[in-house]
């Protein structure tokens, strides 16, 4: 008898089987990359439709952008005059969404954010009319001109994405993102935001006057406006429903272990830090490890490399750690330790 070396217990029809999940597979992984590809290119013509109007932010408007693909929420810091509130218009209506604008003032009631419920004579019952915050995109202007009491109705709206009045629920539409700015020079007249509440802002973007090349380009831009509507220029990139399907895909980005506890060595060495009065928590530990995902999407990858991380450590620490006030009398800032921390642990290989 001849000798064969078919094994007896494989049939044609399992060849088939395997050959077809092989195919499957495959596809599957040709639909992720060119999925990958996609939002690669979104993020670049979001960019590159900002740019017809907003000079020299290209950081700010990518951080804005993760930001909203990790339902986080963004705290601005800068001078007055150098377009946050115009970056934030612009960035809404790429995107789709809706926008509203809140000037916090030393008067502002809670219910003059979140709303309020208003008797109906003609049904004998409260109605509740919903504030300002209720909106897609929620800019606050000089959120540390309030007091406490006004500041603290933002609480759980940014953290539950609803809002809770006289005993009913109101949820947020998504995507829900509040970015909030404050002045770091006039601090006159102002309420610093507790530790408790800088924790609910993913990010802290700290912006620059720009250089004079970008200067020179601003006023260039205004020339050639001729007194157009900035907002006319800009063309909606991205839907909300791909904004949703964008954030359930950050999560599927793979993430290695070792990165995992770079991460985690990072944020434990800012706890016993000399220069440190305050280290981070937990809550930014996750952050860094989503953020870094959406930076790794970004840049169409499927997974996350250390220098995604790096990316994400400055705007995610900045307002979470407290420097020592000796430290702070020299001049040291948050950053500064921040690379001390990163110099001093092993980059995962």
């Amino acid at each position: 008898m001849d000798n064969q070396n078919t094994n007896p217990t494989e049939h044609p029809e399992d060849n088939s089987k395997s050959e077809l999940k092989s195919s499957e597979a495959s596809t599957s992984q040709e639909t992720s990359s060119s999925a990958l590809n996609t939002y690669q290119q979104m993020a670049e013509d979001l960019k590159a439709q900002l740019s017809k109007v907003i000079v020299g932010q290209e950081d700010f408007i990518e951080l804005l952008l993760v930001s909203l693909l990790t339902d986080g929420h963004v705290l601005i810091e800068g001078v007055p005059g150098i377009a946050k509130t115009l970056t934030a218009k612009l960035f809404a209506k790429s995107i789709n969404a809706d926008f509203s604008r809140i000037q916090f003032t030393p008067d502002l009631m809670p219910s003059d954010v979140l709303g309020t419920s208003v008797f109906n004579a003609e049904k004998a019952e409260f109605e509740f009319k919903t504030g300002p915050i209720f909106s897609n995109m929620v800019l606050i202007d000089e959120i540390n001109r309030a007091p406490a009491k006004t500041q603290s109705a933002l609480f759980e709206v940014m953290e539950e994405k609803q809002v809770t009045i006289d005993g009913h629920q109101y949820d947020m539409e998504a995507p829900f993102m509040v970015l909030a700015t404050q002045n770091p020079i006039e601090q006159e007249g102002t309420y610093a935001l507790p530790e408790a509440q800088l924790d609910r802002f993913i990010f802290k973007i700290k912006l620059s006057y720009p250089n004079l090349e970008e200067e020179v380009n601003i006023i260039d831009k205004h020339h050639q406006s001729k007194a157009q509507n900035f907002l006319n220029q800009i063309d909606t990139i991205i839907n909300k429903d791909s904004i949703s399907q964008f954030k359930a895909d950050i999560h599927k980005i793979n993430i290695e272990p070792k990165i995992m506890s770079y991460i985690a060595e990072i944020v434990h060495n800012t706890r016993q830090h000399p220069h440190l009065l305050l280290g981070a928590s937990p809550r930014a530990s996750v952050a860094i490890m989503l953020t870094a995902k959406a930076f790794a999407i970004l840049n169409g990858r499927d997974f996350v490399t250390p220098d995604d991380v790096k990316r994400s450590l400055k705007p995610v620490l900045n307002h979470r750690i407290v420097l020592s006030p000796e430290r702070e009398m020299e001049g040291m800032t948050t950053e500064d330790v921040v690379d001390m921390i990163v110099k001093s642990i092993e980059i995962p290989r």
